[in-house]
Formats: C-alpha cells, sequence, structure tokens
C-alpha cells in the first residue's frame, strides 16, 4: 500500500464519519469542563471507543479523567498512540460563530485552545488506523490516550511519572490553530507553584501593632521577583496571579493570601534553579512581614523534543492532503472576527516562532489574509526555534518518539486563550480543521504501520538526543496530581 492509498483510506472514513465525529466536538464544546474536571468529556470519548472495540482503562496515572483505550490485531506491537485532550478554560464563554465578545454563559469556561477539536480529531484517527489494521491485516495496537489538564494542570507529565507511556513506540498529536505547519520547534519548560502566607488579623486602626498582614508579604514576594528579572537569563519568563488578597476591607489587616507562579525556561533545570530562588524570595517576604508561608508545587512539564524522521513523514502527507479547503461564508466570518484584533496584533502571527526564513517570507505575503490556505514550510533547522509557550506534550516527547502538527481551526493572526478562538470552536471552520488534522494523523498513524522502520529511525533519533541527557520528569514524586484540582 502507498501513500496516496493509505491517505486515500483515511479520508474516507473521516469523511464517512463526518457528521459522528462533528456531534461530538460539538458536545465537549458545551461541556466546557475545565483542568481535571473533564468527567462528562472523558466518558463521552471513552465509550465511544469501547463501542468500536477497543479496551479501555480508566483513571491512569491516577487522574480521574485520564485513560487509555488500545485496539491489537495479530500482535501487541508496534504500538501507536494518538494523544487526545479536551479540557476548556476558565471564563472564557463564548457564543460560537459570534464575531464579538459574548459569553455564552456569564463567567462561564470555554474551549479557548480548541481542545474539544483536538481530543475529536484524534479519536477520528485512532478509529480510522483501527479500521485500517482489520482492513489490510496490518499487526500491531493503536492507542488512544486521553489527557486531562493540559492546561494549567500538566495531565501528560504525571501520566508519564506513572508509566504510562513506557511501552509506546510512537505518539501522535496535533493542534487547532490559525496556520498550517508540522510542530518542529521546542517549548518552554515550567514549574507552576502556589505561594500562601498566614498572618495575623487584626484591626487596621486600633490594633495595627498587632496584626501581621499576609497581603503585604505577597506584594513584597513580588517586587523582590519583578527585582529578579534582571538577574536571570534572557529567556526566562516568570507570571504570577494574586488568587487570594485575603479580603475586601481595608480597615482589617488581612491574615490570609495566596498568589501562583509560572516559571518559563528553554530547559527544566533552568526552571529548576529560578523557582528555588523565588521560593526564597518568598520566605524573604514572610521573614519582612513576620508572617508564615507555604510552598505548594503545583505541576511542571518539560521541553518539546521535535523527532525529525516523523515530522518529514507527516509533512509529506500534509502537502500531499493539503491544506483545509474554506468557503466564502466561512472566509466573511473570518474576515468579522480579525477586525477585533488591534492593528499592532497583526504583525505577529501564532506560528511566527515556528518559522524559518522562507516560512517568514510567506508569512509576509500572506498578511491579509483571514483563514489559512497554505502549508507553511517544514525543515529539520526548524529544532533550534523555540516556541514561547508550554505543552506537557514535551514530557511525552521525551519518552516516546513524537509529532504533531499545526492545522487551521480559527482566524488568522487571532491568539489561543481568546474568545476569538473559542468562537470558531463549533463552527465549520473549526470542525473542518479537525476533520483534516484527523486525516493527517491518522494517515501519519497508518504509514508507521506499514512502513515499521520509520518507528525504528525516529527511536535512533530520540535515543541520540537524550544520551547525554537522559530525562527526569519534573514533577517529584510526593506531589498527588488529586490536590491540584
Amino acid at each position: 500500500m502507498n501513500q496516496t492509498q493509505l491517505i486515500t483510506f483515511i479520508t474516507d472514513y473521516i469523511e464517512a464519519n463526518q457528521e459522528k465525529l462533528d456531534d461530538i466536538a460539538k458536545q465537549i464544546f458545551d461541556f466546557a469542563e475545565v483542568r481535571f474536571e473533564e468527567y462528562k468529556s472523558s466518558a463521552l470519548i471513552s465509550q465511544v471507543l469501547e463501542d468500536a472495540g477497543f479496551s479501555i482503562r480508566r483513571g491512569v496515572g491516577k487522574l480521574d479523567t485520564a485513560f487509555i483505550a488500545e485496539f491489537s490485531n495479530k500482535a501487541n506491537k508496534p504500538v501507536v498512540a494518538f494523544l487526545g485532550e479536551y479540557d476548556a478554560l476558565p471564563n472564557l464563554s463564548q457564543i460560537p460563530g459570534l464575531a464579538q465578545q459574548q459569553a455564552e454563559i456569564p463567567d462561564g469556561s470555554g474551549h479557548g485552545c480548541g481542545h474539544n477539536l483536538l481530543g475529536t480529531a484524534s479519536l477520528g484517527a485512532a478509529l480510522a488506523v483501527k479500521e485500517a489494521l482489520l482492513k489490510f491485516d496490518l499487526s500491531g495496537s493503536v492507542r488512544y490516550y486521553g489527557c486531562p489538564a493540559e492546561e494549567g494542570g500538566s495531565g501528560k507529565t504525571f501520566m508519564v511519572r506513572d508509566g504510562v507511556f513506557d511501552y509506546v513506540d510512537t505518539a501522535i498529536c496535533w493542534h487547532p490553530a490559525p496556520d498550517n505547519i508540522i510542530w518542529g520547534v521546542s517549548t518552554l519548560a515550567n514549574i507552576q507553584a502556589e505561594y500562601a502566607f498566614k498572618g495575623i488579623s487584626s484591626h487596621a486602626a486600633a490594633a495595627p501593632e498587632v496584626g501581621r498582614s499576609a497581603l503585604d508579604a505577597v506584594e513584597l514576594m513580588n517586587v523582590g521577583a519583578n527585582y529578579l528579572r534582571e538577574h536571570v537569563p534572557s529567556d526566562v519568563r516568570f507570571h504570577y496571579a494574586i488568587t487570594d488578597t485575603g479580603g475586601k476591607s481595608p480597615n482589617v489587616v488581612q491574615a490570609d493570601a495566596k498568589v501562583l507562579y509560572l516559571i518559563r525556561a528553554p530547559q527544566i533545570a533552568t526552571v529548576n534553579d529560578v523557582y528555588a530562588r523565588i521560593s526564597n524570595i518568598a520566605k524573604g517576604a514572610a521573614l519582612m512581614t513576620g508572617t508564615e508561608v507555604t510552598i505548594r508545587f503545583d505541576k511542571a512539564c518539560s521541553n518539546y523534543l521535535p523527532n525529525h524522521i516523523l515530522a518529514s513523514t507527516m509533512d509529506d502527507i500534509f502537502h500531499e492532503l493539503g491544506a483545509p479547503a474554506f468557503n466564502a461564508e466561512e472566509i466573511a466570518l473570518a474576515k468579522e472576527i480579525r477586525k477585533s484584533i488591534p492593528e499592532v496584533n497583526r504583525q505577529r502571527e501564532f506560528v511566527s516562532e515556528m518559522l524559518t526564513a522562507e516560512g517568514k517570507a510567506m508569512e509576509l505575503a500572506a498578511k491579509d489574509k483571514d483563514l489559512s490556505d497554505f502549508i507553511y514550510p517544514y525543515g529539520p533547522e526548524a529544532a533550534n526555534l523555540i516556541l514561547s509557550g508550554s505543552t506537557d506534550v514535551g514530557d511525552v516527547s521525551w519518552k516516546v518518539p513524537t509529532v504533531q502538527c499545526l492545522v487551521a481551526s480559527h482566524t488568522r493572526q487571532t491568539a489561543a486563550h481568546t474568545w476569538q478562538w473559542t468562537t470558531t470552536g463549533k463552527t465549520s471552520i473549526g470542525l473542518k480543521g479537525m476533520r483534516h488534522a484527523a486525516k493527517i494523523m491518522g494517515a501519519t498513524g497508518l504509514k508507521l504501520f506499514v512502513e515499521p522502520e520509520l518507528i525504528t529511525a525516529a527511536k535512533a533519533e530520540l535515543d541520540n538526543k537524550t544520551q547525554q541527557m537522559p530525562y527526569q520528569n519534573p514533577i517529584p514524586v510526593g506531589v498527588d496530581p488529586n490536590n491540584q484540582k
């Protein structure tokens, strides 16, 4: 079976099951469940797989909403896995298909990163490959990994720590995006931690000398951390959110306050160093204010390791399939959504950090396009680039040769974690990109079964990269994911 034939088989399956896949993506959009709370989404996808003949292991990695679905034909190896996500983001509820910001549920959550599309496309790919194994009598196992809490929870990192990916040969994933490109770049590793200060409340005017302000400690910690920015490598980033100010009355000395920090750098070793320094700043703030501080390690993830063998394989398939084709009505909606983007923000695409010199020239030529109708070029030199975001797919990529692509599912020049992404997640724009991603991933997975020597080469590439720097999971053993909800 040549590449065109396997692409045709996968494409025919996805198109024949279009209505079913679209319905699943729409349901998950409506569920809009945030990290570690994806009970309905997890149950829906796992039930579809179980009905299709997959065996299901639920609650893997000590995570209630994580699962593995597996189908084997003739032999257990090789194991090709598709990674699915289905968590939403807080405060990103949006009426779908509306070209202006308007929450469907006030203060509700929403799929501002397109994970309702992400998990469903991976589902479609897994189902299609399962049918191909039977149709062409191929040996091996196809798996779907239900991965919760990518947004601020690092569900996959917990799963890797628990050995859930130990016997996988290859992992395949994708991400909704405004453009089409193979994900060939690294990402930033990160650690997220909460600093909870405990003081003594008192009347701020009558007995201020008695009080010990936890809010003062948070503010002093943030000041100290901001001074630290001058004394860390230029590629280190850290951000914070005060999650508990201790109250709303200025005449009360706040006895409790909390701040959440997210620290990023290209390598986890650097993140660990900066985390230790910020933790010392917190301890200093506690000393200065006479309060106590409790540090809770929340989550972490490693940087992403691109695999050129798999990336070039997926790129060939992507180009043979072409980019998703959008109609005039879809382009008109995207044009209206794009009007909401300030002109200054239009100078930087979501994929800008992934582009080679040739890609940047294409980006400039396409600056006025509302939806992407082309594929950016991929080359091995992309591995030298670093995306300023983070993903827990990174930890999977250190253990298993991993490949992923970005497929146009949103308006060009819009940013993730915004209402502009949420609004297309239930429209034909998002659903069309989702189905296209399922075809790319499914055809890539099927090709690995047909040409298992690609898996061997991809493993050798990963072994070579990790030989000098063995993988260490960034989440300490004592950190329980059930305490992170």
